[in-house]
Parts: structure tokens; C-alpha cells; sequence
């Protein structure tokens, strides 16, 4: 995910999209710890993306709060 494609979406859209990924980062650290996850750049994939996606909600909620 990009962050300008992220700027488009709706803070509806974002909070539904962050808890995807957490529940994503969930899924994969267990598979991890239990030896069967076989792409392990997947979480570095999936933590990155819960990163963009919890920065730019906090750029939206704090313009709305202005």
C-alpha cells in the first residue's frame, strides 16, 4: 500500500483496513511461532503497512479536529 493511496480513503475505510491488518499480523506471527509460516517477509510486509495506515488516520483525525 502507498501512502497517497491511502489519503484518498476515508477514515471509515482506514479503520476498517488497520483492523484487517491486525488481525493479518495476528494470523502470521502465530503461524510464525508455530514454524509454518514459509514467507517470513510477510510481516515485515504487513507491520509496515498497519504503520501507513495508523499514520495517515492520525493525519485525518487531527485535520478534523482543527
Amino acid at each position: 500500500m502507498k501512502a497517497k493511496e491511502l489519503s484518498t480513503r476515508t477514515v471509515e475505510e482506514l479503520e476498517r483496513a488497520a483492523t484487517t491488518l491486525r488481525d493479518e499480523l495476528f494470523q502470521y506471527r502465530f503461524q510464525n511461532h508455530s514454524n509454518r509460516l514459509d514467507n517470513t517477509s510477510q510481516l515485515r510486509r504487513v507491520r509496515r503497512d498497519l504503520a501507513r495506515v495508523l499514520t495517515v488516520l492520525g493525519q485525518k483525525k487531527a485535520e478534523s479536529a482543527r
